[in-house]
């Protein structure tokens, strides 16, 4: 029997012909008059169906090619105004399906997730496609061609776009568009489009040298933080979003379940982020120590003003000049969390033990970002198979 029901508050009819289930979508919101509308024509559809009179192309004419009808060959496509080719459905205009979604989704992502997905398709797509075109009709080509814009730099910032960058657009937009396409039924645009190849992930982190200098000479009042930081591999948000209930003396462990960022605090990147780190002798010590200052307050690391510590603002008072002055060349602050990695690892400490430290669900990024520092800690290096063969033949040449 024809129904009507919702997804993602449009209407659509749903029912059976030639023994299979077929869904056709519209672009009605779903209120009483617009459920009273299609009944009549699902009660109408199952008529039909039942008198063995059912013509798809009569009650759904952009679709009926899909479906073998017969009679669909007479029956001329939309043309789309945009590019003269034959639209497949009657879609919204890009930027009013996007508003749309975007509210949809809104709820299941993060803040920051929710600015850049605005400065996505501010700065990028809507320049390049404009607002007006209708989702269904960007093609294939029109991906391929925003992608080669992408590739030429960004009009705002006048530099060269990453081919990372370039690819979290992409995702971005193909989210969208797959989105639009299973909603409205036509074929995605982004079926068949790569992603560009990104350059693997190079680190260089600092050496236990530098680490000490950098310990030895960084102000009183940041060392307690600097060495949380290069000891335990917390990224930046993580570092400044920790508050005291998530310190864990008793246990020795630090609870890893906020990040600060752009001046709010939030869930953590991801549900594998959230984790239980091991303090080190020296981590505890410097955490008992900064309690002394800040354990009054919500937040562990707190500017002057006991507000969360802000990273531009660290980057260019103390850690930028803290460099320049030891004559280190300068790695972002990031590295620290890079340098807790290779100093575990050089310690042969467990991979399995490092990759929960730094809150990744399995080895995979730790062999694939920190591979050229592991031989040394795990004697992957081939040594062991050469004594094995040296034993068994008595080093024979």
């Amino acid at each position: 029997m024809a129904s009507i029901n919702c997804k993602n508050g449009r209407l659509y009819v749903d029912f059976r012909w030639q023994g299979r289930r077929r869904r056709e979508y519209t672009a009605l919101e779903d209120t009483e008059p617009n459920r009273k509308r299609l009944g009549k024509l699902a009660k109408s559809i199952e008529r039909d169906i039942n008198a063995g009179r059912f013509d798809y192309a009569k009650y759904f004419p952009e679709s009926a090619s899909r479906h073998g009808n017969p009679q669909r060959t007479s029956i001329p496509a939309r043309q789309s105004v945009a590019t003269g080719y034959p639209s497949p459905v009657d879609t919204p205009s890009l930027k009013r399906f996007y508003v749309q979604w975007s509210e949809e989704m809104a709820p299941t992502w993060r803040q920051t997730y929710r600015e850049s997905v605005t400065t996505v398709f501010e700065t990028h797509v809507f320049p390049f496609f404009g607002g007006d075109r209708g989702v269904g009709d960007i093609r294939k080509e029109d991906i391929h061609a925003f992608r080669a814009h992408l590739a030429k730099g960004s009009p705002v910032r006048k530099r060269e776009l990453s081919p990372s960058t370039i690819n979290r657009t992409l995702k971005i937009l193909r989210m969208m568009f797959d989105e639009a396409a299973d909603r409205f039924q036509f074929r995605s645009p982004f079926v068949g489009v790569k992603l560009l190849k990104e350059r693997k992930t190079q680190v260089d982190p600092f050496s236990l040298d530098e680490v000490s200098l950098i310990l030895k000479h960084v102000r009183a009042d940041f060392r307690n933080y600097f060495t949380v930081r290069f000891f335990t591999g917390l990224r930046s948000g993580e570092a400044h979003g920790l508050k005291w209930k998530h310190v864990d003396f008793p246990r020795s462990q630090i609870l890893v379940r906020e990040t600060y960022v752009d001046g709010r605090t939030e869930y953590t990147k991801n549900d594998g982020s959230q984790r239980e780190v091991d303090m080190s002798r020296r981590v505890r010590e410097a955490l008992l120590d900064q309690r002394k200052a800040t354990g009054q307050g919500a937040y562990v690391f707190t500017n002057a003003a006991g507000q969360p510590i802000d990273n531009r603002n660290l980057t260019k008072r103390i850690w930028s000049p803290l460099l320049r002055y030891l004559d280190i060349p300068y790695r972002r602050p990031y590295t620290m969390r890079h340098t807790a990695a290779t100093l575990w690892l050089a310690a042969g400490e467990s991979p399995e033990w490092i990759a929960r430290q730094l809150g990744h669900t399995s080895t995979e990024m730790l062999f694939k970002t920190y591979s050229r520092y592991i031989p040394n800690a795990t004697r992957q290096d081939g040594s062991a198979f050469e004594n094995l063969i040296d034993e068994r033949f008595g080093g024979e040449s």
